[in-house]
């Protein structure tokens, strides 16, 4: 792990899918400590016995501290020592965010601003923060909330010397089988017998893997600038196509699929760079750097020193990337160790 031998790394909201799927990679290296940040008492005790349970040669590298990113002094507390960090904490069902928007904002914008201003405080060295494709052209309040969370970061980025403190930012779509993903619902409403619900068949999302959710967040940490919001180049499907190929998997009758409706605050198709980023942003290979405004206030400074040349790359969205086929979606879906384990569960029932 070269950067990361007889670190710290602390992770926020670390009970959640992404912190164990860092937990899985990062366990067995040359790591000092993992430190897992949140809330849910519930929560930490679980991960504790499951990682005693199923990794017990390098589970006392995992330290568990209860708090809550709205409150700084608790977010400082988890800091001393702390090398590293990836901020997951976060507020992110989209219908709870639409009937509890202050809550978002509390999370998601001020809890951000606290975790990076105890960052700087401590010396913590690089901070990479998970934001959503949501966050671009947003229309709900978790979306928006994001938005402004990414703001906090890139300005933030500018109070400190990238030699200090470095920030980067990264811009997800779907994590297949994470908390809040649609595949676990389907696959219980399978194994229950129930109509698998979809809410609109045309609606496209970007999807990955939640090893390819950590890939992006080392890559940021590795290449990224500090400013800087790194986006990887993902595929996308139909919503239509990934409920079919959850229904092969699982051999269930795709006549069972049932159209709901859109909920609150959902889009149709997603995006991952605007136009206005797509302006300035650079191909990396499998993804996209999207480089902050290093400009002052000082407007008048740069009136005359406009850059006329622009990228020729459009807004990068699910509609425009390339989309699976029901072949491939069911192929990348068959790869998640989660499905494997239902399918493993789905077997023995059967």
């Amino acid at each position: 792990m070269g950067l990361f031998t007889d670190k710290t790394l602390l992770i926020t909201g670390g009970t959640g899918s992404f912190g164990n799927a860092v937990l899985k990679r990062f366990l067995p290296t040359d790591i000092g400590e993992i430190r897992i940040f949140s809330r849910d008492e519930k929560k930490q005790d679980d991960m504790r016995h499951n990682f005693q349970a199923k990794m017990p040669a390098f589970a006392d590298k995992i330290k568990f501290y209860i708090g809550d990113v709205r409150d700084l002094s608790s977010v400082k507390n988890a800091m001393y020592g702390v090398d590293y960090i990836f901020h997951a904490a976060a507020l992110k069902q989209v219908p709870s965010c639409e009937f509890f928007p202050i809550e978002a904002v509390k999370t998601n914008v001020l809890g951000t601003e606290n975790v990076l201003t105890a960052a700087i405080d401590a010396g913590v060295k690089t901070v990479v923060c998970l934001s959503t494709d949501k966050a671009a052209y947003p229309v709900n309040a978790m979306g928006t909330s994001k938005a402004m969370m990414e703001k906090v970061i890139i300005a933030k980025s500018r109070t400190v010397s990238p030699e200090k403190t470095k920030i980067c930012c990264t811009r997800y779509g779907n994590v297949m089988c994470s908390r809040g993903s649609v595949i676990p619902l389907w696959i219980d409403q399978i194994q229950s017998g129930q109509p698998l619900t979809v809410t609109d068949p045309k609606m496209t999302r970007f999807i990955m893997s939640l090893d390819e959710a950590v890939d992006l967040v080392l890559f940021a940490f590795e290449k990224g600038v500090s400013g800087d919001i790194l986006v990887q180049k993902a595929p996308a499907c139909t919503i239509q196509t990934q409920a079919e190929a959850v229904c092969e998997l699982f051999g269930y009758d795709k006549k069972n699929i049932k159209i709901i409706g859109i909920r609150h605050g959902e889009k149709i198709y997603e995006t991952l760079l605007t136009n206005e980023e797509c302006a300035t942003a650079v191909d990396m290979g499998n993804f996209y750097r999207v480089p902050c405004d290093k400009r002052s206030l000082n407007y008048d400074k740069y009136f005359k020193e406009g850059d006329t040349s622009l990228n020729t790359i459009e807004e990068f969205s699910s509609q425009n990337t390339r989309l699976l086929t029901l072949e491939e979606t069911k192929e990348k879906i068959s790869e998640l160790e989660y499905i494997k384990n239902r399918l493993s569960e789905n077997g023995e029932k059967l």
